[in-house]
């Protein structure tokens, strides 16, 4: 039984929390273990790099704006530690200036405005999952 869980659990989509603030990547982490993901949690932009050198996630969820400036500079260094993983960048509004247009081009494939309905963010991570058609 113990291993038949194991490998059930290894078969979830796998996400990784990025946000300096605790009180967020716990409301994060529980809402979506509830939804049948495996979530990991990161504080900051450095603890995600260190996370992702041992671990493959399939959507990387990125708070754009924390402490240390590694908000922003932090979704190429993700698109380069994990290519192949979808990245999420949750943008906190006005103080980010540009927000949506800036960080599309450094690598994120998807930006949700915080605060962002529980829904709304499943359905990004639903859309990020979906195979790529193929021509």
């Amino acid at each position: 039984m113990g291993i038949l869980w194991l490998m059930k659990d290894t078969l979830k989509p796998t996400l990784l929390v990025i946000d300096d603030d605790p009180a967020v990547r716990g409301l994060f982490q529980t809402a979506l273990e509830s939804a049948g993901y495996r979530v990991l949690i990161a504080e900051s932009g450095q603890h995600s790099l260190n996370l992702l050198s041992h671990c493959t996630v399939d959507v990387i969820l990125a708070d754009s704006l924390m402490p240390g400036g590694d908000g922003l500079e932090l979704i190429p260094r993700l698109r380069v530690a994990q290519p192949n993983s979808k990245i999420i960048a949750l943008s906190g509004g006005a103080a980010e200036g540009d927000g949506p247009n800036e960080m599309k081009p450094l690598g994120a494939d998807d930006i949700l405005k915080k605060p962002c309905s529980f829904y709304a963010l499943l359905d990004a991570i639903t859309a990020q999952l979906k195979p790529v058609a193929r021509k």
